[in-house]
């Protein structure tokens, strides 16, 4: 297993992210404890050493499994993190409650790594407001021992990103975010690696595959991956991607079969980073597969100027776009919930006063209505 330092302990390269535990019955709540038991026992086996759960995974069955399973193991053999759920903005203000049941549904004293969770544009006030007293517990939490090391995870905007850290990242021992070689340039991640490597942040990594989209290409796709490397699979080629990335503390694989975990754990036995011409040829082939499906917005906002209805034109757009290259998913809504409904996609009117001055002449309208049906 390749291990990373982490103030003089030694993380694994691979995590065991259990977002996606094995269920029985398709029953996201019942997770098959047994399975899970045989996925730890491999990832020790194969020297994983650092696991990852979360307040809302399999609607709070997930602390209770992994906490179960670890504790047949020495305590000082593994690092297990958890995260305040702040996504959810009933939690906001119960983080002492919260941080409490964690504890207790998990069978454990402390968190190795503890997450200010989800940093987004639906939450940030909120968590830069002190009256909701979460920076300022968990960091108590963290004085009293019950934290190890205290950070945080965000799908956010580069610039909901950034006042996070503006405001806490003096304090802030790691960042973990949604990093691939598809979402490097679509989504900002190679800013938010930069920032961090800046500020020597070290990254952790959800989403290495994109949802399974970068295990799943299209024939085209997987031929583009041969040519880089003949001998690897789609998978192994975005692991490999990612140990090219400098910064980089842990990549956390929401496994959930005992097969995905031997394979995972079989890739990261060995550190094989890519050399220039392949970064170069992997964003090439993320271009293509990104390009094909999306709108060439510039986010010059020539448009928002014009729009009747307020309507944030270029976030739409994004969103769009996001939702043609990997599916639409909760992180739309999670960006529309967090702005006043009376500029939603569906208050378009259809004037076409936006597309008048569009610099790339594109059809906003037509865009805006297919945005509505993409989201339901």
């Amino acid at each position: 297993m390749i291990y990373r330092d982490f103030k003089g302990e030694k993380i694994s390269q691979l995590a065991f992210g259990t977002m996606r535990l094995p269920i029985i019955n398709g029953n996201d709540e019942n997770i098959d404890q047994d399975a899970v038991e045989k996925m730890v026992k491999t990832a020790f086996e194969g020297g994983v050493n650092y696991f990852d759960t979360a307040w809302g995974y399999h609607n709070g069955k997930s602390e209770v499994a992994i906490g179960k399973a670890l504790r047949k193991y020495d305590r000082n053999s593994y690092y297990i993190a958890d995260k305040f759920p702040g996504y959810d903005l009933a939690n906001i203000n119960k983080v002492e409650e919260i941080f409490a049941q964690q504890l207790e549904r998990t069978g454990l004293e402390y968190f190795d790594f503890y997450h200010i969770h989800n940093v987004h544009e639906l939450n940030i006030e909120q968590y830069l407001d002190p009256k909701y007293r979460i920076y300022d517990y968990l960091t108590k939490m963290k004085n009293e021992g019950k934290i190890k090391h205290l950070g945080f995870s965000t799908h956010a905007r580069y610039d909901t990103f950034m006042r996070f850290l503006e405001k806490y990242g003096d304090s802030m021992e790691f960042c973990q975010i949604q990093l691939n070689y598809l979402d490097y340039d679509f989504q900002e991640a190679k800013l938010k690696v930069e920032e961090c490597n800046r500020r020597g942040i070290p990254v952790m990594v959800m989403e290495p595959l994109r949802g399974g989209r970068l295990s799943n290409l299209s024939d085209t796709e997987l031929a583009a991956v041969k040519k880089i490397r003949p001998e690897i699979t789609a998978t192994e080629m975005a692991f490999r991607w990612l140990q090219s990335i400098p910064g980089i503390l842990t990549i956390l694989s929401g496994m959930s079969n005992p097969e995905q975990m031997a394979d995972n754990v079989a890739t990261f036995q060995s550190d094989k980073p890519l050399n220039d011409a392949e970064l170069k040829a992997v964003s090439e082939l993320a271009a293509s597969m990104v390009n094909l499906k999306i709108q060439p917005c510039t986010s010059c906002r020539y448009c928002t100027s014009h729009c009747p209805n307020e309507i944030d034109i270029p976030l739409m757009m994004s969103l769009y776009n996001e939702g043609m290259v990997t599916g639409a998913d909760w992180r739309q809504g999670m960006a529309l919930n967090a702005i006043d409904k009376a500029h939603w996609p569906q208050s378009c009117v259809s004037c076409g006063a936006c597309q008048a001055v569009c610099p790339q002449s594109l059809n906003i309208p037509k865009v805006m209505e297919d945005l509505v049906k993409m989201l339901g």
